[in-house]
């Protein structure tokens, strides 16, 4: 059943999303394209209005851990080359694959999201102690102030090479899906790269902004973006975002993993449902 949604209902409706998004770390986009599938909005039309929401809830964050010298803008740089691939490759992908197996493979990548809670509780990670040789020829290395623990903390990454295939395929799932794949981003920094949690969430938020808008140009050209689906929708869950980011400290970490659990198993039992419906 069609639900007919003008601009302001959007709006409205975008804000507890990116709100949802930022306490959970799933992001605005991985719950917007369920609810507006649920909603009657064609899948690939639904995944590209997403992907426009992502270009700007992580700007502000981003920019702000720039200014902040958490994010590592060289690093970022050098795994951007490969989420933009990515990214260019999967939203292409999505444009000209039949809509049913989207579904799937929305539901499918929302499991990786899991991997977020096996991260609970690293405080950081050692340094490096040898770099790898591409590693150390890109010098792929920074420090950051730590305020929690009142010192400098270096870093230096490792096996830089597996770390941009990685990304690679995160930037295949963005593009193709319209989410921001955060949490497997994180993963691969912190898992491969050997990059420092604070480090890697940071840096992230910087590479999705840039992996969104390789992703959106391809939507462009393929006529999906809708105007008055991406206005409201990047507006609502940057406000959203930001007000979940004033929140999530408030809040105890088991509230934070029974909501995620909630929302993520909804999530993916609401893309098996569309999925199944539409064979």
């Amino acid at each position: 059943m069609v639900v007919v949604l003008n601009m302001f209902s959007l709006l409205i409706l975008s804000i507890p999303v990116g709100f949802l998004g930022s306490l959970t770390g799933l992001g605005g986009a991985s719950i917007l394209v369920p609810l507006l599938v649920s909603f009657g909005i064609p899948v690939k039309v639904a995944i590209a209005s997403a992907m426009v929401s992502i270009i700007a809830t992580s700007s502000g964050s981003a920019s702000s851990y720039v200014k902040q010298g958490i994010a590592n803008v060289k690093i970022a740089m050098y795994l951007e080359m490969f989420t933009i691939v990515g990214a260019i490759l999967g939203a292409t992908i999505t444009t000209i694959i039949t809509p049913v197996y989207l579904y799937f493979f929305f539901a499918a990548f929302l499991t990786t999201s899991f991997m977020k809670l096996k991260r609970k509780g690293i405080d950081h990670l050692p340094p490096s102690v040898v770099q790898d040789r591409i590693s150390n020829w890109l010098e792929l290395q920074g420090s950051y102030f730590d305020e929690a623990k009142k010192q400098i903390i270096e870093y230096r990454v490792n096996h830089a090479l597996f770390g941009g295939i990685g990304m690679f395929v995160a930037g295949l799932a963005a593009g193709m899906l319209g989410i921001g794949a955060g949490a497997f981003k994180v993963t691969v920094q912190e898992s491969i790269l050997k990059i420092p949690p604070k480090v890697s969430s940071s840096t992230s938020n910087f590479i999705i902004g840039m992996t969104g808008l390789a992703g959106t140009s391809v939507y462009l050209l393929s006529s999906l973006l809708n105007i008055t689906l991406m206005a409201p929708l990047a507006i609502g869950t940057t406000i959203g975002s930001i007000a979940g980011g004033k929140v999530l400290n408030k809040l105890g970490d088991t509230t934070l993993r029974i909501l995620f659990f909630i929302i993520v198993i909804f999530l993916i039992a609401q893309m098996l449902y569309k999925g199944v419906m539409s064979i």
